[in-house]
């Protein structure tokens, strides 16, 4: 005589999927784009870059800025950008910054000596740090 067992299916056995994407991975992952390409978007869009225009000024006004200068200039414009500014003028210290919002580009740079009687045109706000 046979006897058969039956074991009872009282835990079945569900698979484990992978956890959805977030998001921004969704976005990435259905653009195409690579991890090396969105890091790159994500590092473009939270640091600031300097025109060759600004970069000559700076250079030939001796204008050098510190790592709290840095600070300070991204976080005006971090804050400009959550207004919906486009160009906007920064003055940090005795110096003055014209800044492409949307590009995140220091477009030109002016010290005190040249800040007098000074005409700011083309920007649609202004940030005293």
């Amino acid at each position: 005589m046979e006897t058969r067992f039956q074991i009872p299916n009282t835990n079945p056995v569900i698979p484990i999927s992978k956890p959805a994407p977030s998001p921004a991975q969704a976005k990435a992952n259905a653009a195409g784009a690579s991890f090396q390409e969105v890091l790159q978007q994500k590092l473009d869009h939270t640091s600031l870059k300097f025109s060759a225009h600004a970069q000559k000024r700076m250079m030939a006004n001796g204008i050098r800025l510190s790592e709290h200068d840095m600070a300070k200039l991204t976080e005006a414009v971090d804050k400009v950008e959550a207004k919906g500014s486009r160009e906007s003028l920064i003055l940090i210290r005795d110096l003055a910054f014209v800044v492409s919002v949307k590009n995140r580009t220091v477009i030109t740079a002016i010290n005190h000596e040249r800040l007098k009687d000074n005409v700011f045109t083309n920007i649609d706000s202004a940030v005293i740090s």
